[in-house]
């Protein structure tokens, strides 16, 4: 039976060149909740493609801290500003992390996967808390980046930033709709489903599972790099355990059938949780907790199982974790 016509990515291009046009006019303020939101969805979207292949990682905050440490580290002390040049460390410094942890955590599943990635996130967490050098605690400021090459004397930070991550969000969303699309992507929801089929049909799990435990990660440094430039700041609590969990809760909250699912729910989550601490300062968690309650109750399977209900010919076409 034929299924209806694949129109992500134009969407995706439509979606996400409105959002741009979009930043030019917006206030200040909601250019940059929606830049947080879609710098965290990068990392979102990594915890999704673990979450197809049947993992859950609590220690993406691992990733997340050092994709922000290099943009502060490579601007402190190395002069290096360059939003492109900065993300291309990130990606090499966190694969060869992912790639060397990953030896060890491609043998675990379920709740032994997850305590390890969250175990390895805390160590980081350690370390950088009581290293002076990487400012303790309190950690330090982020050196203003340069766009591409041109000064932020040249080009407004306010309006930039949130430009470039608005670009990056959109390549990665277009590339990891294409990787779901192809026998690596399905093969992690064959490991999901069922490893030793996968191991009879001449497939190493143990490999598929590596290979995607280095894409999350990378992933997550990106985020952590964008961030810190939003921001320009970094601390270890970019690292420490609530923030992983915040990752997974809202990889739940949007589901895991669509690359856009995660983006919607990061940006969802970010405007909620803005206006319960705007409106309601002393039980705002009290609130935010309560309407994401709701949500998993009744979208147990997350905000984008209501477009597949409003197109069922599509429904079924992802797997559902």
């Amino acid at each position: 039976m034929s299924r209806g016509k694949d129109r992500t990515i134009p969407l995706l291009t439509l979606g996400f060149s409105l959002l741009l046009a979009a930043n030019f006019v917006m206030p200040r303020w909601l250019s940059f909740l929606v830049m947080v939101s879609l710098a965290r969805s990068l990392v979102v979207i990594g915890i999704v493609v673990l979450m197809r292949s049947g993992l859950v990682s609590f220690g993406q905050g691992f990733f997340y801290c050092i994709g922000g440490y290099t943009a502060g580290i490579a601007g402190n002390y190395f002069g290096i500003t360059d939003i492109s040049l900065t993300l291309l460390i990130s990606i090499a410094i966190s694969a060869l992390a992912g790639g060397l942890i990953g030896l060890l955590l491609c043998n675990y599943r379920e709740i032994f996967f997850a305590m390890l990635t969250l175990a390895v996130s805390m160590i980081l967490y350690s370390v950088i808390v009581k290293n002076p050098t990487l400012g303790g605690s309190d950690g330090f400021n982020v050196s203003p980046p340069h766009i591409f090459g041109i000064s932020p004397d040249m080009a407004d930070p306010g309006l930039s930033l949130p430009a470039v991550t608005c670009i990056v969000v959109y390549l990665v969303s277009v590339l990891i709709h294409r990787y779901f699309k192809s026998g690596l992507g399905y093969a992690g929801v064959a490991v999901r489903l069922n490893e030793i089929r996968v191991e009879y049909l001449g497939a190493s799990p143990k490999v598929i599972v590596y290979s995607k435990y280095i894409l999350a990660g990378v992933l997550a440094s990106i985020g952590g790099t964008l961030i810190a430039y939003g921001t320009g700041h970094v601390d270890p609590e970019l690292a420490y355990w609530t923030t992983s969990g915040e990752f997974v809760f809202v990889g739940l909250l949007g589901g895991v059938s669509h690359v856009a699912a995660p983006v919607i729910a990061s940006v969802l989550f970010q405007v909620l949780r803005s206006y319960a601490l705007d409106l309601a300062p002393y039980v705002w968690q009290m609130l935010l907790g309560f309407v994401l309650l709701m949500i998993i109750l009744f979208l147990p399977e997350g905000l984008w199982s209501v477009i597949a209900r409003l197109n069922p010919k599509r429904r079924g076409d992802e797997s559902a974790p």
